[in-house]
């Protein structure tokens, strides 16, 4: 009988996946977004608020692990692209990170009695180790994505699920993490989510995570500083990273305005922020169908400006509303062009990587993957820059409660539609000087 080990180094996938394998390596949007978005949105309060751990201290803890995050993205890149195994270049990589990954974020979650001092070191340890784990296991799958699927048709077909089980995830990790920690407390909700993202990511290793036999020729491991000089001077690389900042920064913009939005421009209960992001989630699970035809008809290039277009047009809207409702419908037309976003910027960095690859005669899936991860956490950066001077520009005083000066509405609604729109205009002039206007090498 042959082991797990023997049949993993023997598979390879020879021709284009099967649905059902598709389906697989889809699965594994749903627990990695799940952890992110519940460690986002909820570390903070859960350190600060439940624990009693001061604020500052978590605040330098949070920009550590920042720092580590985005370094790590291209060193682990570049070292997967150069790692030689009998079972492939990626496939070691996720398989034992998993492990580690789900074991850290459930820890992340069930800190032991400490004093605050032991708390902090706590926090550092462990969420270094799912900064790690996170990266080597999402890092290297996103990797597999180009090759596994090759060609536009293959990864607009490809990449629906994938993004259906990332949204998916993007709404259990932010609407359902307080039903969990409310009903069963934190530890309940770290073991019920850690057991899901584990269930969910065997099944996508084992299921749909096969690579292809890569000739000798460009797999051979190129030098650092040729790494690095290929990267920055790929003529399309360059445009679609800006692109890419601009866009997740206008994305992180808008979540981070709308429960100022809710509170102070709607005059709505708190709660109810959970009805304009669950209106532009909802509506881009069937958008992603949507651009994933038009990709097919068109472009990448062609695909991903109408989708800038159509998000930045939409999120002018919320400058007009006075109530949940009136936001929630400029939402579902948000909603449109997030979904295009989602669809199409993994089909544009693939068509890059496969254009290097005839330039360079290497596959360098991880080093893009990782650069651009580095590149785009800036997004994190000029979101805090934004809110900190719009707030502060407009007269906010958490103080005042709900009595707030009437210019904290005009900037809580520039923050929302004006500036994100800015953002998105320079994003589509980026993507209007990518080069490669085929839709196939």
């Amino acid at each position: 009988m042959t082991s797990v080990g023997e049949r993993l180094r023997d598979r390879r996938l020879e021709a284009a996946p099967t649905r059902r394998q598709a389906i697989a390596f889809g699965a594994s949007g749903f627990p990695t977004q799940l952890m992110a978005q519940t460690f986002s949105a909820f570390v903070v309060y859960f350190y600060v608020s439940h624990l009693a751990v001061p604020a500052g201290w978590v605040a330098v803890a949070m920009i550590a692990h920042g720092i580590l995050n985005a370094v790590l993205n291209p060193v682990v890149g570049a070292i997967s692209d150069r790692l030689r195994t009998p079972w492939g270049r990626r496939i070691p990589w996720i398989g034992l990170g998993i492990v580690p990954l789900v074991v850290a974020f459930t820890l992340v979650w069930m800190p032991p009695e400490l004093p605050v001092a032991g708390l902090i070191v706590w926090f550092l340890v462990v969420v270094a180790v799912y900064d790690i784990a996170f990266v080597v296991v999402v890092l290297n799958i996103s990797a597999l994505f180009p090759e596994i699927f090759r060609t536009t048709e293959e990864r607009a077909r490809g990449n629906v699920p994938r993004q259906i089980f990332a949204i998916l995830g993007m709404v259990l990790g932010t609407a359902g993490a307080p039903a969990l920690y409310g009903a069963l407390g934190w530890p309940g909700m770290a073991l019920v989510l850690g057991a899901v993202c584990l269930v969910l990511l065997a099944w996508s290793f084992f299921g749909g995570m096969i690579e292809r036999r890569v000739p000798e020729a460009a797999s051979e491991a190129m030098r650092w500083k040729d790494q690095l000089t290929y990267t920055f001077r790929n003529r399309a690389f360059v445009p679609y990273v800006l692109g890419s900042l601009f866009v997740q920064t206008s994305i992180a913009v808008i979540l981070a305005a709308v429960p100022f939005y809710v509170r102070y421009s709607l005059r709505a209960e708190e709660g109810e922020g959970s009805l304009l992001l669950g209106a532009i989630f909802v509506t881009a699970i069937p958008s992603i169908v949507l651009w994933s035809a038009v990709v097919r008809r068109t472009s990448p290039r062609t695909a991903v400006l109408w989708s800038v277009a159509v998000f930045g047009v939409a999120v002018l809207g919320y400058l007009a509303p006075s109530t949940v409702l009136g936001a929630s419908l400029v939402g579902v037309a948000v909603g449109v062009g997030v979904g295009g976003l989602l669809q199409l910027l993994e089909v544009m960095l693939a068509q890059i990587i496969d254009d290097d690859a005839v330039r360079t005669g290497h596959r360098r899936e991880g080093a893009y993957f990782g650069v651009n991860g580095f590149v785009v956490r800036g997004s994190v950066v000029l979101q805090a820059v934004v809110a900190a001077v719009v707030l502060t520009a407009s007269g906010f005083d958490a103080t005042l409660g709900d009595a707030q000066p009437e210019s904290v509405d005009g900037g809580i609604r520039l923050m929302l539609a004006v500036i994100p729109l800015g953002f998105t205009a320079l994003a589509w002039l980026c993507f209007w000087l990518y080069p490669i206007r085929t839709r196939d090498l």
